[in-house]
């Protein structure tokens, strides 16, 4: 089968015999061919000798042969084209190595086009006007029957996959990751399939007319978006583990990789998205549904840490799970960065869920910080400070754990999750209503108002503290000031609020972390500055006290201007003004009846206390601003 070719002796013998019986060339090469087609192979020696052979038969016009001599080659031209199908029909499967040139165990493409191609297709020339449209159709088909029959034999690898399970048992992980190479697999062998037709037609072997890869890859495309789906509904995936990710890297890459090799879009073909889509959404809403589930109030953890520090474990818990989901949608969003709203809206919500669920396991501290209150609510809250019925509020440390975290959330925890969120924004595609991050920012304003109001309520209770007590009044004790204020004085009755203030910073200290503690703190310094305006403002309001100021003024001006070599022009306003300060001041040091010299002292008196002991229990992690007066000390 492998030695056809005649030579020496054998081909002088048959020359010899045909002039002798005179025999016609033609029907020596036609008799000789009927022989060889007997056993030919679809190899390349084979084909070429068969060529030699039938060519300059074929170049002859018809009516110049007999009729046995056209009996004869309408045989051969038959089997010649029998074998040529096999050949073009599998033209993957030739190995010249191998005596019938044809293997014998489905391999995959080696990437070259096999030897055989190239006679095979001058032979088809011979036999074919390929100039023709449906010879050229008919061409074509041969290609695209050997993708089918090659597309379906790699799914053969996968029919288990799809009739074992039906999507009605649920797999095992072992099971699940194996089902899932193995498509992954699949999708790898296709590729390859593709790739070796872009390599055969970069030959130029072909008819210019033949377009191998876009032949063959909408078939091989169609057939395993149609695998793909059909796994998918027998085998679902249950989440973006390893092998359910890779399977969607190796989809999405099969789907570029076609794109950026120029074939053209097929109806039917591989779309990753659109296979995955459903399934990444159905995820992502499970995964909400499970945070959410965590954050109900029977399954949060306690903490039964009591430290400054401590926060609850359930923060941290959960915003490790938000952090593990991201990671785990990385990937997804490199490929398809629309998912990022979904993702998006699932984290907020959850983080929401965190939030609310914090306040539910600490309802019991938050409870007296809001007005109409039960007796038996606030009693669990609050200290004798007296043997008589004044009691004071004390914040609790369940109450600290909460502010503590909070803070953690606000500053440390979620702006990870946001930070990495919005590094994925500007990929993310325009269109619909939703813009990338604005729940994000939602709940960034939603945690700073609840961080800012639980302060401000905690604030206002300690400020009502100060006015349980008559001495520790710091309006009363500024309305009974003497006639002559001397500091020593001011100091003594200052003292019962000195240590009141004293035992709550050291309170505030017991329950809460540095920033949270300098935040409450500076809050009810500011708190405590805003009594003492108040009061002041009040008493400007008094019109015979402002009477008596003005008429004051009035003296000290013309006092001001007798005593000075300064000549005052009536039209110049700031000069005035400069004055008027001036001799305000020289007005309070002389009237010292006014309780405005005393309210004064009082705030000196305070920001000594809140600044001398932020100083002795913070130390050097105080910052210089940290120690500034508060807006209301200030004004």
């Amino acid at each position: 089968e492998r030695n056809l070719l005649l030579h020496g002796p054998w081909k002088w013998l048959v020359n010899e015999f045909a002039s002798y019986y005179g025999v016609s060339d033609a029907y020596t090469k036609l008799r000789y061919l009927s022989y060889i087609m007997d056993v030919a192979t679809p190899t390349a020696d084979c084909l070429t000798l068969i060529h030699d052979l039938l060519s300059p038969v074929k170049s002859n016009t018809k009516h110049k042969l007999s009729h046995q001599e056209n009996r004869i080659l309408g045989e051969v031209e038959d089997q010649v084209q029998q074998i040529l199908n096999v050949i073009f029909e599998n033209y993957k499967s030739l190995d010249e190595s191998l005596p019938s040139g044809m293997m014998s165990v489905f391999k995959a493409a080696t990437g070259s086009p096999a030897p055989a191609l190239v006679p095979a297709i001058k032979l088809y020339s011979l036999l074919h006007d390929i100039l023709t449209p449906e010879i050229q159709l008919k061409f074509c088909g041969y290609f695209q029957a050997a993708a089918k029959k090659r597309s379906r034999r790699h799914q053969a690898e996968t029919d288990e996959l799809i009739l074992s399970n039906n999507g009605s048992a649920l797999m095992d992980p072992m099971t699940l990751s194996m089902s899932y190479q193995k498509m992954k697999f699949l999708i790898s062998s296709i590729k390859n399939e593709i790739f070796t037709d872009i390599e055969i037609q970069k030959q130029n072997i072909l008819p210019s007319f033949i377009d191998l890869p876009n032949l063959s890859a909408p078939i091989y495309s169609a057939d395993l978006c149609s695998r793909l789906r059909a796994f998918l509904v027998s085998c679902p995936p249950p989440g973006p583990s390893r092998p359910v990710i890779e399977l969607v890297i190796a989809t999405a890459d099969f789907q570029r990789d076609l794109s950026s090799s120029n074939i053209k879009p097929v109806k039917g073909g591989v779309e990753a998205k659109e296979l995955f889509h459903s399934y990444i959404t159905c995820w992502i809403e499970e995964k909400r549904h499970s945070l959410l589930d965590s954050c109900k109030l029977d399954k949060v953890k306690c903490s039964d840490i009591k430290t400054s520090q401590s926060t609850t474990p359930f923060i941290d818990d959960m915003y490790d799970q938000l952090t593990e989901t991201l990671n785990e949608y990385e990937i997804i969003i490199s490929r398809w960065p629309e998912f990022t709203i979904i993702l998006e809206n699932a984290v907020a919500d959850v983080e929401k869920a965190i939030i609310k669920a914090l306040e539910r396991q600490y309802a019991d501290v938050l409870a007296p910080l809001k007005d109409g209150l039960a007796p038996k609510i606030i009693g669990k809250y609050v200290q004798k400070f007296t043997k008589g019925t004044a009691v004071i509020y004390v914040v609790p440390d369940e109450l600290g754990v909460l502010l503590n975290s909070m803070k953690r959330i606000l500053f440390v925890l979620h702006p990870k999750i946001e930070t990495k969120l919005k590094s994925w924004c500007p990929c993310t595609p325009p269109g619909g209503n939703a813009i990338p991050g604005e729940r994000l920012s939602e709940i960034t304003v939603m945690l700073r108002a609840d961080f800012r109001n639980h302060i401000q309520a905690i604030v206002e209770k300690l400020a009502e503290n100060t006015k349980v007590q008559t001495a520790t009044k710091l309006k009363k004790i500024i309305q009974d000031s003497k006639e002559t204020v001397v500091e020593s004085d001011v100091r003594s009755r200052m003292q019962p609020l000195k240590d009141l203030l004293i035992n709550t910073i050291e309170n505030l200290h017991s329950v809460f972390e540095p920033h949270v503690f300098i935040t409450v703190l500076r809050n009810f310094w500011d708190r405590m500055g805003q009594d003492v305006l108040h009061f002041m403002e009040n008493r400007r309001e008094n019109m015979s006290w402002y009477k008596g100021l003005r008429i004051a003024i009035s003296v000290s001006l013309s006092s001001t201007s007798e005593h000075s070599d300064i000549n005052l022009d009536p039209s110049d306003k700031h000069l005035n003004f400069v004055i008027s300060i001036y001799s305000i001041n020289r007005l309070f040091v002389s009237l010292g009846s006014l309780h405005v010299i005393e309210s004064i002292a009082k705030l000196q008196v305070l920001d000594e206390i809140f600044a001398a002991q932020m100083q002795k229990l913070l130390g050097n992690a105080l910052q210089e601003k940290d120690l500034e007066p508060p807006p209301s000390v200030i004004e």
